[in-house]
């Protein structure tokens, strides 16, 4: 069968309303206007749906009408927040993790920064992450212009254990060492890392009644004064990462500095293989007594 061509008709087409057209009764409802019956112009959906023109469902001074078919008004706030939350996950979901360890990739450093200065957002989450497959469900929080008594001075970074589905086979309260490494871009390699060991007996760190418990972690991570600094090494390209791990090992904390500089793009359970080995290697280590080492240095 022959396809039918559309031959648009500049005489009828109207700016402020759809497109006109000599053969538009063939599109089918989905390509037409419920308002003015005409060939769809930036169409915009409705709650109810439908789509509509975007100029006929917008009023002259600006307030929005009613599906003609439903008399529901669509309201492009929601409409917006809706493609925002959609938007997110789908960049959560590009950095998702099954084996305690997140890097994140923070960017637009300036402008988040700007945006907590002057209250606007004052924080910002990770993309979720978690322990194993069907493990802990977890994230960090970040305060570019600090929280409570660090606030204007320190980076405070907080982790938050989220609600999951497999909750119920889980061990609470949640009792594992948590790291925060802060990478150094440069080869120099001097990240900033800090741990912390929950408390069991807060309720962040029991089985989670929400979609996330209160935040806890390190209120002065960082003092705001070095992250401010041109050319410092750990904001390149207005790009940051930081790197979150959860310790089910109990990595001492004389290994972190080596856990930490190991290749990323290595597979977890190789830089676990290379850390137990650097553990057993320095553990074989004889120290040298003191008086022979007093010989040897002179």
């Amino acid at each position: 069968m022959a396809s039918q061509s559309i031959h648009l008709n500049s005489k009828f087409c109207d700016r402020t309303v759809g497109f006109n057209a000599r053969n538009k009764d063939l599109l089918g409802l989905a390509f037409l206007c419920r308002i003015c019956s005409l060939i769809l112009r930036d169409p915009v959906q409705l709650l109810c749906g439908h789509r509509q023109c975007k100029s006929c469902v917008e009023s002259i001074d600006g307030e929005v009408v009613k599906c003609p078919e439903y008399g529901i008004k669509p309201n492009q706030e929601i409409l917006h927040q809706d493609v925002a939350s959609l938007k997110q996950k789908v960049e959560d979901m590009q950095y998702i993790s099954y084996d305690g360890t997140l890097i994140w990739k923070i960017t637009a450093v300036k402008e988040k920064m700007i945006d907590a200065q002057s209250e606007r957002q004052t924080s910002i989450y990770s993309p979720p992450f978690y322990s194993s497959p069907i493990g802990y469900k977890m994230r960090a929080r970040l305060y570019l212009n600090g929280d409570g008594n660090a606030r204007r001075t320190h980076l405070s970074l907080f982790f938050v254990l989220m609600r999951s589905k497999n909750d119920a086979l889980l061990k609470f309260p949640f009792n594992y060492k948590v790291t925060f490494c802060l990478y150094d871009q440069t080869p120099a390699q001097r990240h900033i890392i800090d741990s912390f060991r929950p408390d069991i007996k807060s309720n962040s760190f029991q089985r989670p009644r929400s979609e996330m418990n209160i935040a806890s972690g390190i209120p002065k991570f960082f003092p705001l004064a070095m992250i401010e600094q041109e050319g410092n090494p750990y904001v390149r390209d207005d790009t940051m990462f930081i790197k979150i791990m959860v310790d089910f090992g109990d990595i001492p904390k004389t290994l972190l500095p080596y856990a930490l500089s190991l290749n990323s793009g290595l597979p977890a359970y190789i830089q676990q293989i290379l850390i137990k080995q650097e553990a057993e290697r320095r553990a074989q280590q004889t120290p040298i007594p003191p008086d022979l080492l007093r010989q040897h240095t002179g």
